[in-house]
């Protein structure tokens, strides 16, 4: 096994903790856990935290994760966001502040919203080995995909951060070239390749939807009032607002 797995937290699985459910019910892993033990957030924990950087997510995950046959890399996005509201909700309670701009005033101002009313998005079930299928409207071309894992996006967040500067960093193509298992049958990484750069642009749009109604993940998506009355559907991101409780902000 990797010995950059949860080995703090696999070292710890005997304190306090809960059983998570994971949005993707564990079909996307080989030990097929449904749910995972991790551990609440304490005082030690604030020496991740405040140690911030591009790692916070990783090493936080590690720390908390009290499984010993689970990898934070091996975990699809949609089971790590669940895993992060836990760890928030747990330790500063379900409510989270959002800073949003009315489009029709133009002007600033607070909402507040509740994560524990987030709900799992239902879309297509994936087959036993953890792949979906769909035709794509364009080409008509039958494509065999499947979610990426959480070490795949850091690889893919690796590589844009070290391309060249004033390059456009295709990490469409990029994250596409590893959602994409198969097509019309074939899964030769170069055939797969060359359809993605020649793919139409509605194929893509089309593509991109299907991944984004169809990942066993949490609905990050919220509908608020704003101050002139209007409604505003807002994404409930993992950035600066999610993170501000950690550091008292």
């Amino acid at each position: 096994m990797d010995n950059q797995t949860s080995d703090y937290g696999q070292q710890n699985f005997t304190l306090p903790h809960d059983v998570v459910p994971l949005p993707s019910g564990g079909i996307f892993y080989k030990n097929k856990k449904k749910s995972l033990k991790v551990g609440y957030l304490t005082a030690s924990d604030e020496n991740i935290l405040m140690g911030g950087g591009a790692d916070l997510t990783l090493n936080l995950l590690r720390a908390k994760i009290y499984e010993p046959d689970m990898r934070v890399e091996d975990l699809i996005e949609g089971d790590i966001e669940a895993i992060l509201i836990f760890l928030r909700n747990t330790a500063f309670g379900p409510e989270m502040t959002l800073n949003l701009t009315d489009p029709t005033t133009n002007k600033p101002f607070q909402t507040t919203v509740l994560l524990d009313q987030l709900q799992i998005i239902n879309g297509q079930t994936p087959s036993e080995d953890g792949t979906f299928t769909t035709t794509l409207s364009k080409s008509q071309a039958v494509v065999k995909v499947k979610p990426l894992s959480y070490g795949e996006i850091m690889e893919i967040t690796r590589m844009a951060d070290s391309y060249p500067q004033g390059r456009v960093v295709p990490k469409i193509t990029w994250r596409m070239q590893k959602e994409i298992v198969e097509i019309n049958g074939s899964s030769d990484k170069a055939e797969i390749s060359k359809f993605i750069e020649s793919m139409p642009i509605m194929d893509s749009k089309e593509f991109r939807n299907f991944m984004n109604q169809n990942e066993p993940r949490l609905d990050m998506k919220r509908v608020v009032m704003t101050p002139s009355g209007e409604k505003l559907t807002v994404n409930v991101g993992l950035g600066v607002d999610f993170f501000r409780p950690f550091f008292w902000l």
